[in-house]
């Protein structure tokens, strides 16, 4: 009788042991590959939510996202209606190379006739100017966002 519940403890454990085993493994993949997003009806068009075709930025208003410093100095991405992800992802608008940002870090988005910032929960954390931000944060142009060692401006 002692053998067969010394035998079923060595089982258990071990069950419990591979389990943690592939529970580590699955951390690891998604730290380095991301999460995996799907489009759900790519056939599909939200007319509400798209801008007209001939609608201009006002004046004002920046068109582009420009990394000023690191590792992707240089790098240009014009803003339209919707939102900019940037991060290590693969699935991000903006994917940084640099071990100072996590992987989905920060989000540009339209809001209010002006563009807005805001920290998705990163490690480092997003400085708009010289403050570290808590929330969202509305960004003029030509304001320095330091994401990790990347720094990224608003321009027009």
């Amino acid at each position: 009788m002692s053998e067969l519940v010394v035998t079923l403890l060595r089982v258990g454990f071990l069950v419990l042991l591979w389990l943690f085993v592939l529970a580590a493994l699955n951390v690891l993949r998604k730290d380095l590959f991301g999460t995996r997003v799907t489009a759900r009806g790519r056939g599909r068009r939200n007319r509400g939510n798209r801008a007209p075709q001939n609608a201009r930025p006002a004046r004002n208003e920046p068109t582009r996202l420009v990394v000023t410093q690191g590792p992707l100095a240089g790098t240009t991405i014009p803003l339209g209606p919707s939102a900019v992800l940037v991060g290590r992802s693969p699935g991000c608008t903006l994917v940084l190379d640099d071990d100072y940002s996590s992987n989905r870090h920060a989000r540009f988005f339209p809001k209010d006739d002006g563009w807005w910032v805001e920290d998705l929960g990163s490690t480092n954390g997003t400085v708009v100017g010289p403050e570290r931000i808590a929330g969202p944060v509305q960004v003029p142009p030509g304001t320095p966002v330091r994401i990790g060692q990347t720094v990224i401006e608003l321009r027009r």
